[in-house]
């Protein structure tokens, strides 16, 4: 906040300098609209780091704190557990609900996920379960809330991310770039899959993304072989149309398009075949000579 106020106060001076030598009737006037806006951005960070901190403080450091301080007595013991874990529930249902605003980021969906994690992880612990019956049956309704929470917010986040990768793969203008990027939206989605392995909306993304990278990389090695083709390097076209036919059997590709695309390269490959062997027949003026000599 130190540093966003020292920002703010030398736009502040700096814009109203400016303004001043422009000649303006109230430079004060943008100049201090300009340094606000600077130390609103900056308190809106500061809330949104600290709610996150405190509820990783909660989930990582309270919980066990209490499981530690075995000397107090057990009612206290008790209630100061209970209360950190209402606390620690009520801010990642907070939080949940703001990630799930319009316009939310991905990564807002991922960190509530990671405090879901957090959460289970630490009323997992024997130690923090207590003795109490209605105890371990509100630990436990906090899990069920927090176990759906958990897969609503990593299966978004992958859904979003996933997506957003797969959109800047189609952007990007290089092959490599294509590829870079679209296996990143593949790591999404396999990230996902071993947390929940049986998700049908996963297994269709993953099939998908993996389907376009392969396509990639077939229309990549055919454009070449097309180009060698058409240069008359037919030998050339045939080795580049092979390529196309390996990634085409080794990707994640449906049958029914795999058997299509493989006897489409298998066509052109016998054309270029015949071109090369009516080439490499016997020339004219070789029979003459053929003829002569005999």
């Amino acid at each position: 906040m130190l540093a966003a106020v020292i920002t703010a106060a030398g736009l502040f001076f700096a814009l109203w300098w400016m303004l001043v030598g422009g000649g303006d009737e109230a430079p004060w006037l943008p100049a201090g609209l300009a340094a606000s806006v600077v130390l609103l951005v900056a308190l809106s960070a500061r809330e949104v780091v600290m709610r996150r901190a405190w509820t990783r403080y909660l989930l990582e450091n309270g919980i066990h704190e209490q499981s530690k301080s075995r000397t107090s007595s057990g009612s206290q013991r008790k209630g100061f557990s209970a209360s950190l874990h209402s606390a620690a529930l009520r801010a990642i249902q907070k939080q949940s609900v703001a990630a799930d605003a319009p316009g939310s980021s991905p990564e807002a969906h991922l960190d509530v996920a990671q405090l879901c994690h957090d959460y289970l992880a630490s009323t997992d612990d024997p130690s923090s379960s207590g003795s109490g019956s209605d105890k371990r049956l509100a630990i436990r309704a906090g899990q069920e809330r927090v176990r759906v929470l958990h897969k609503h917010h990593l299966l978004t986040w992958a859904r979003l991310q996933s997506r957003a990768l797969t959109r800047e793969a189609q952007q990007r203008a290089r092959t490599s770039d294509k590829i870079e990027t679209a296996n990143k939206a593949l790591e999404c989605i396999d990230s996902a899959l071993r947390v929940y392995p049986d998700e049908s909306e996963l297994k269709e993304s993953n099939l998908a993304i993996g389907e376009y990278i392969t396509s990639v990389k077939v229309a990549h090695w055919v454009e070449l072989a097309e180009r060698s083709a058409y240069k008359g390097h037919h030998r050339r076209a045939i080795d580049r149309y092979k390529d196309a036919l390996f990634y085409l059997n080794q990707g994640m590709v449906k049958e029914d398009v795999r058997a299509a695309g493989a006897e489409r390269i298998e066509r052109e490959i016998t054309k270029l075949r015949t071109k090369v062997r009516a080439n490499s027949g016997p020339r004219p003026d070789d029979d003459r000579k053929v003829e002569v000599s005999d």
